[in-house]
């Protein structure tokens, strides 16, 4: 079977980040979260296999993270970790990818849950509506 590199945006807000795998008619599909990495396996409506194992730029809560599949795809909603920050900063990422050179080729920004990061709302409680 041929694997498929499936496509992937995200957003962020200082304390979630929110990736969108966009499959069409996704099935079969399975998401992990580790510390830090995301794991994604599924099949599109044209029962094409698609995979994307990502090392995320700092650590993650997995136990914290959750998905919901959609006709459109999978949408994922993942907490960041503070307390192991790598660069000993918190908030924002400069990029999603521990290696950045890889974004280029497998990752997008979702312009529709895009902000600055002064311009983040300190009230929300959740930081994502699921959109489909």
């Amino acid at each position: 079977t041929t694997v498929n590199t499936a496509p992937i945006k995200w957003a962020q807000r200082a304390d979630f980040l929110y990736i969108t795998v966009t499959l069409h008619g996704v099935t079969d599909e399975s998401v992990t979260f580790t510390e830090t990495e995301l794991h994604f396996k599924g099949k599109n409506n044209e029962d094409k296999y698609f995979e994307a194992n990502i090392e995320l730029y700092q650590p993650i809560i997995p136990e914290e993270s959750t998905f919901k599949t959609h006709p459109l795809g999978v949408e994922m909603i993942v907490k960041k970790c503070k307390e192991k920050r790598n660069d000993g900063k918190e908030g924002f990422w400069p990029h999603l990818l521990k290696d950045k050179r890889l974004e280029k080729n497998e990752v997008t920004v979702d312009w529709k849950h895009y902000v600055d990061e002064d311009e983040e709302d300190d009230d929300s409680k959740h930081p994502f509506e699921w959109s489909f």
